[in-house]
């Protein structure tokens, strides 16, 4: 096996295994190439508001209610009061537990970490090492950010099998989901199969998806997620206004995964050519009306990568034009 690291601007792969030169994002006048055919297309994120509401209907003194499906990706509580968010379909109205979220606050920031990382392979049980220790490292990294912004530090986990039922209800398809995170057992789960199938062994995709999923998991635990979820009210699962809730989640989770590579870039098993890889590879997304157009996938990832701190993640104040 080859483990040697994408130089950057590096190689970058295309439907695996073939590898093809990457243009640099940062460079002037960068123009996106065209998206990397992925069939059939999945979103990598699909449980993320699911899993929150999960997690606020089953452990809070909210009352469980049977959950629907909200655009194939994540659940939405039926009949759930939880207001509005928005006003003239333009602005998003800064909302304390958003916006105002303290771990949003200036000068916090995820702390340095060494990732000792095993070698990649294919076979369950290496992923399931390879995540593990990737998970460890994302935990000791987010550990002062929360601790500062006086934020609950659980632990989250990884399964490289998929169950058919989860603290999130019913499994997603694999015509749905690459990986998603399920807040309610706080469980990233990245099935090996659809891990392969997506990433191969392309180390920079693989620690994207994952380092996007943990920032699933810093929205949990921050509160962040459980007041999103609040501001889902629509009856139409395919509402515009609740798109645009589920996108401002998204993008932040691509920022949050980026300000960690930011922090842990160089050191250990994340040389820095693989942590540029790693924030490209946020770029090479299909456009999608709940995570984004190509370019702000890829900006918000920028956002946090050059920002350096949480801050600089606040979708929750941006403009609808730098979320759509």
């Amino acid at each position: 096996m080859n483990d040697a690291e994408p130089p950057w601007p590096g190689p970058a792969r295309p439907p695996e295994p073939a590898w093809v030169p990457e243009p640099n994002p940062w460079a002037p006048g960068w123009a996106a190439a065209p998206p990397v055919p992925i069939a059939p297309p999945r979103n990598r994120l699909w449980g993320a508001v699911g899993g929150v509401l999960i997690a606020v209907l089953a452990f809070s003194l909210i009352a469980a209610t049977t959950p629907r499906r909200v655009d194939g990706r994540a659940y939405a509580a039926q009949g759930a009061d939880t207001g509005r968010a928005y006003s003239g379909g333009t602005e998003v109205k800064p909302v304390p537990e958003l916006a105002r979220n303290p771990l949003l606050d200036a000068g916090i920031t995820p702390g340095p970490a060494t990732c000792a990382l095993p070698d990649l392979g294919r076979a369950a049980d290496q992923l399931k090492t390879y995540y593990d220790k990737l998970v460890d490292c994302l935990q000791e990294s987010w550990r002062p950010a929360l601790d500062k912004a006086n934020e609950p530090r659980l632990l989250a986990f990884v399964s490289v099998t998929l169950p058919e039922h989860s603290a999130c209800g019913a499994a997603p398809t694999e015509n749905e989901a690459v990986a998603y995170y399920c807040g309610g057992d706080t469980t990233i789960y990245a099935p090996t199969d659809w891990m392969l199938s997506d990433a191969g062994l392309n180390k920079a995709r693989h620690i994207a998806t994952i380092a996007h999923e943990y920032g699933h998991h810093v929205q949990r635990e921050s509160g962040i997620l459980s007041a999103a979820a609040d501001k889902m009210t629509s009856p139409d699962e395919n509402s515009t206004a609740d798109k645009e809730v589920v996108r401002r989640i998204e993008l932040q989770a691509n920022c949050f995964g980026a300000l960690f590579l930011a922090a842990v870039a160089g050191s250990g098993s994340i040389s820095r050519p693989l942590a540029n890889a790693a924030v490209a590879d946020y770029g090479r997304a299909d456009n999608s009306d709940t995570h984004g157009s190509r370019e702000h996938q890829l900006s918000w990832a920028k956002a946090g990568y050059d920002g350096k701190n949480t801050k600089a993640c606040d979708t929750w104040s941006a403009p609808v034009a730098e979320v759509s």
